[in-house]
């Protein structure tokens, strides 16, 4: 027998679809079940994501969202940040879930980043894994799960690299630092060669001089090897951080005096930080979300330290690429604070199911 309650959420149910008489299901039950009607999502695997998606496909996506999100017309909550302790049966590690949705787009975007898992290396596993899911945002049904490994997350940073120099610096700004250089650096050089032709400088405590040469040769662009972090900030117009974000990696007297952009990306945790804080509180400081900079990315350290509050942010990315803002204006040092937000999670979403959903 049905209670009261029962029969109420029952009318509120969409009608039923005419069924087989031989299926068993009353009219009750089936509008009751009748949300067991979707299909599963399709599985893309990592192989199928990496060999279909590059840079070039998530920066006008991202470009849009960070405008969308400069206008209050993206739901992006703030990340969960979920820590494995250590013990004989888990961990270490972090676990990072990111989300958004772009308003007047079909599809939203939730992602699940595993990071900092250490002793996979022993095992010879990666220390990172991830997967987005990209849903209809119609029924609310996913469409899609995407076996990514952070290789789409690296992507969408990238393409905010691109966005921060396309806006944040002028066509005489050749000169491309890189200070650290690992999968997202070779992200950042590629999305920084769809802005405009530059000559690269890497620096890194491993892996520069296979990273100058990769990249050299798969851009057609000069790039060098510079013995320390100082060389190259003298040298650099532009200098992009991504490094793990324990220690910062460059300081004041070390940049260029003529004006330098440096967009940070390597701080995603409380525990992080990259830029120091005398340099943030020099800079005309830009955030991608000031509400996540304040707590895990480099304005955190700059407010723990009193010398920045967010009243001090000069702009959201959003707003400069709007134009509501300038971007570079004369001979001064410029922060952009990347930190990675849900909008990009939600463009970079949107791009793959459209492009890998055809396949």
């Amino acid at each position: 027998m049905l209670t009261s309650i029962t029969r109420q959420i029952i009318r509120k149910l969409p009608a039923p679809l005419t069924v087989p008489a031989s299926s068993g299901f009353g009219t009750v039950a089936y509008r009751a079940f009748a949300t067991s009607g979707f299909p599963p999502p399709r599985l893309f695997d990592y192989e199928t994501v990496t060999s279909n998606l590059t840079v070039a496909d998530a920066i006008e996506s991202v470009e849009q969202a960070f405008k969308a999100l400069a206008k209050g017309k993206v739901d992006v909550p703030m990340p969960m940040h979920i820590g494995i302790e250590e013990s004989s049966v888990a961990g270490p590690g972090d676990c990072h879930i990111k989300g958004g949705y772009v308003a007047g787009t079909p599809t939203f975007t939730v992602k699940l980043a595993c990071v900092s898992f250490y002793k996979n290396v022993e095992k010879g596993l990666p220390p990172g894994s991830g997967i987005f899911i990209v849903v209809n945002a119609v029924t609310g049904a996913p469409l899609g799960v995407f076996q990514e490994n952070r290789f789409m997350t690296d992507l969408r940073t990238g393409a905010a690299g691109a966005i921060a120099m396309k806006y944040c610096t002028t066509p005489e700004q050749d000169v491309v630092g890189f200070i650290g250089c690992g999968a997202i650096a070779k992200n950042m050089a590629r999305a920084a060669a769809n802005v405009r032709p530059y000559k690269g400088i890497a620096f890194a405590i491993d892996g520069a001089e296979d990273f100058a040469s990769e990249m050299s040769a798969e851009l057609g662009l000069p790039f060098e090897v510079a013995s320390s972090a100082r060389e190259l900030c003298g040298k650099s117009d532009v200098i992009y951080t991504q490094t793990p974000g324990g220690s910062t990696v460059l300081e004041k007297d070390w940049l260029n005096p003529k004006g330098v952009t440096i967009i940070a990306s390597g701080s995603d945790q409380p525990t992080k930080c990259e830029i120091p804080p005398d340099v943030l509180a020099a800079s005309k400081y830009i955030s991608d979300l000031t509400k996540q900079t304040s707590k895990v990315g480099e304005l955190r350290s700059a407010i723990a330290a009193g010398v920045m509050t967010e009243s001090d942010v000069y702009a959201e990315l959003g707003e400069v690429v709007n134009g509501d803002k300038p971007g570079r204006e004369g001979s001064e040092i410029i922060v952009v604070d990347l930190t990675g937000t849900g909008a990009q999670d939600a463009a970079i979403g949107e791009v793959a199911w459209n492009k890998l959903s055809q396949i």
